[in-house]
């Protein structure tokens, strides 16, 4: 079931995205992080065990962000990324957004949304404020996927 996160799960989400931050799939969040951008999250949740989480941050008068997309190891291929994004797709929706980004190495994943790739150029330089935290930073090689709202079913 996917739900908007609470406090009681900023350590599960913490350590969720951590442990994908160590195979360098995305960037470490901080517990402090995490429980400043709570209200972005959506977690999955088997009972109380929260198997998945991703957040969606508003990035600009018409654009958001899906980041921080992590499936716990051994529940990955089940549809939990997929009910995830789809709930994120939902609400910013909801919330009036055009468009989404997500920076990615899923570019397969994201594509069975319609994201499709773009040149990270094409991006308001608000995208790159959490970059100067990679250590890629000066050789990035992930991939910018948008996905046109306006363009989706519903």
């Amino acid at each position: 079931m996917v739900r908007s996160a609470t406090v009681c799960d900023a350590e599960a989400i913490c350590a969720l995205v951590n442990h994908h931050a160590e195979r360098g799939k995305m960037l470490h969040r901080s517990l402090e992080s995490i429980y400043q951008a709570l209200r972005d999250f959506l977690v999955y949740c088997n009972g109380p065990r929260v198997l998945g989480c991703l957040a969606l941050p508003v990035m600009w008068k018409d654009l958001g962000e899906i980041r921080s997309l992590a499936v716990a190891e051994g529940h990955q291929g089940r549809g939990i990324g997929r009910a995830l994004v789809d709930a994120a797709i939902a609400d910013a929706k909801a919330l009036g957004l055009k468009r989404l980004f997500a920076l990615t190495y899923e570019e397969a994943f994201f594509g069975r949304f319609g994201f499709r790739t773009v040149d990270r150029q094409t991006l308001p330089t608000k995208v790159w404020s959490d970059c100067i935290y990679c250590p890629r930073a000066g050789a990035c090689d992930e991939i910018a996927m948008v996905l046109d709202l306006d363009a989706t079913d519903g």
